[in-house]
């Protein structure tokens, strides 16, 4: 297995479907990018949402912050940098980036940042500490 990336980056190509009326990406669709970057960051470290839930463990949204910079567009090519900020307990908070690449290779369009709290709970919903893997101790620093 590999080690547990604290930081992990995908594309995501907008897809027609995820437009609104006015032809920007419609704001509920950035939540399915950003678990996307969730799933996938875990894929990378050899892991998987699946088998955590097949074993009773749940990682469920307890609170998602979005801030809107510009639109994205139908078939705008996009990168996902998702970070994890803390992970302590159980809980886990990730922090969003997503831009559009110029396509002249200089330059990039801050479209959201986010940060979301994940927490860990059993199938009753009772909160329970992360599965010993997940247990990175990343805490925020106490220094200015």
């Amino acid at each position: 297995m590999n080690a547990i990336k604290s930081e992990h980056e995908i594309e995501i190509r907008v897809h027609y479907h995820e437009v609104d009326g006015q032809g920007r990406v419609h704001n509920a669709q950035y939540l399915n990018y950003f678990e996307r970057g969730r799933v996938e960051m875990l894929r990378a470290s050899g892991l998987s949402y699946l088998e955590f839930e097949l074993s009773g463990i749940l990682l469920v949204v307890r609170s998602i912050e979005v801030q809107f910079l510009m639109p994205a567009l139908f078939d705008d090519n996009l990168v996902l940098t998702t970070r994890i900020g803390y992970c302590h307990g159980a809980r886990i908070e990730h922090h969003y980036r997503l831009v559009r690449k110029h396509t002249d290779s200089v330059g990039e369009d801050v479209i959201v940042t986010a940060t979301s709290q994940i927490a860990s709970i059993d199938r009753t919903g009772k909160v329970q500490r992360l599965p010993p893997i997940l247990q990175l101790n990343i805490r925020p620093s106490r220094n200015p």
